[in-house]
């Protein structure tokens, strides 16, 4: 039979909160490319999560377009830091468009993740097709031991390389044809190694 005293301890110990990850501080280092020209971009951070707005992050075809604009990236680095003995990852990410596109065009957004420094991609794609004028969406959410994590004791920046492209294929050449990456935004996760 417990003891009055030990049984208040068992008590006390199930309230105890679980020891929580610290909270990362996260670094937005660059964003840069075809569709986002260094400083063409607003970028804000909360802790473990970011928002980026793009002011020209846009691919076009037809009306006068040049094979230059079907295809436009943007290259997003970022720096985390957390207290020794943990590690991050790339928790998920969002992008958020508009698409005009005409019977016969194409579209694609495409997003691809990897820590600097290591081989592993993690990429996912949405395909559109004209006609379609609507907003989308492309998700990047991994499961928890899909989580491309850094290695323990080591500083590793994530690497989001965003796309869009879209393709005339046998739409009215004169008339435009655009995607466009409004914003995106993230999250990191952090755990103990």
């Amino acid at each position: 039979m417990l003891t009055t005293a030990a049984a208040a301890l068992i008590a006390l110990s199930a309230l105890a909160p679980a020891e929580e990850a610290p909270a990362p501080v996260l670094e937005v280092v660059t964003v840069n490319g075809s569709g986002c020209p260094a400083g063409d971009a607003d970028v804000q951070t909360d802790g473990r999560t970011f928002t980026i707005g793009y002011h020209t992050f846009l691919a076009r075809a037809g009306n006068g377009s040049s094979p230059l604009d079907q295809r436009k990236n943007c290259q997003v680095n970022l720096r985390v830091n957390v207290p020794e003995g943990f590690t991050y990852g790339l928790a998920r990410t969002t992008y958020e468009g508009y698409a005009h596109l005409q019977n016969g065009a194409t579209g694609l957004s495409r997003v691809s993740t990897y820590l600097q420094g290591t081989s592993p991609t993690a990429t996912v794609s949405q395909s559109f097709t004209g006609p379609f004028s609507d907003s989308w969406q492309t998700h990047y959410r991994p499961g928890s031991a899909e989580i491309q994590w850094a290695p323990c004791g080591e500083r590793r920046n994530i690497n989001i390389n965003a796309e869009v492209r879209v393709t005339l294929g046998s739409a009215d050449p004169d008339r435009l044809n655009f995607a466009i990456v409004e914003s995106s935004r993230g999250a990191v996760r952090v755990k103990r190694c």
